[in-house]
């Protein structure tokens, strides 16, 4: 069975203050998506996302390795498309969002792999329980003004976790039949 979860930051946004040359930006939520991808009943893959989440960075300036980025996701905010199935996420057999109600990253080192991608190591926050992972996240865009004059630019950031690493072990098995 494939416990690997993949949560992929789609479409993360970034809006900056009205205020020149400043390098702390802040996760846009209303152009962001925090999404994901797992294996479901040893059949099919389920793609889900959380709704609500927030987050800064800052951005070095000059030397982008001294960037810092710091992101909290609201557990209970997930959707998966299916009420019941949500439902059980949010309970005790997963996220058990009442004793764990967010999801923290906060990044510890940046750098940049020979095809121009970058790689944000940090610690992931998940069930109560830190691991350290790897973002591999695209090349910032360049910043634009938008419509209503706010400074934007965005990325694209990916990861592979395993739920078990997290302590969320649960697992019921499934009858095999034969056709």
């Amino acid at each position: 069975m494939n416990r690997l979860v993949r949560m992929c930051a789609l479409g993360l946004a970034l809006m900056m203050p009205d205020v020149a040359l400043a390098s702390t930006w802040s996760i846009d939520q209303d152009h962001s998506n925090v999404g994901f991808s797992i294996r479901h009943l040893m059949v099919s893959n389920v793609k889900g996302s959380f709704s609500r989440f927030s987050g800064t960075l800052d951005l070095g300036d000059r030397d982008f390795t001294a960037s810092k980025v710091s992101a909290s996701i609201e557990a209970a905010s997930i959707n998966t498309n299916v009420q019941k199935r949500d439902d059980h996420l949010r309970g005790p057999d997963f996220f058990d969002v009442e004793k764990y109600p967010t999801i923290t990253f906060v990044s510890k080192r940046w750098s940049r792999t020979p095809e121009g991608k970058l790689k944000v190591a940090g610690s992931l926050t998940m069930h109560g329980v830190t691991k350290d992972i790897v973002l591999t996240a695209e090349p910032f865009t360049k910043e634009i003004r938008d419509a209503w004059g706010k400074i934007r630019r965005a990325t694209t950031a990916k990861a592979r976790i395993n739920r078990q690493d997290f302590g969320i072990t649960w697992n019921k098995a499934l009858s095999m039949q034969e056709a």
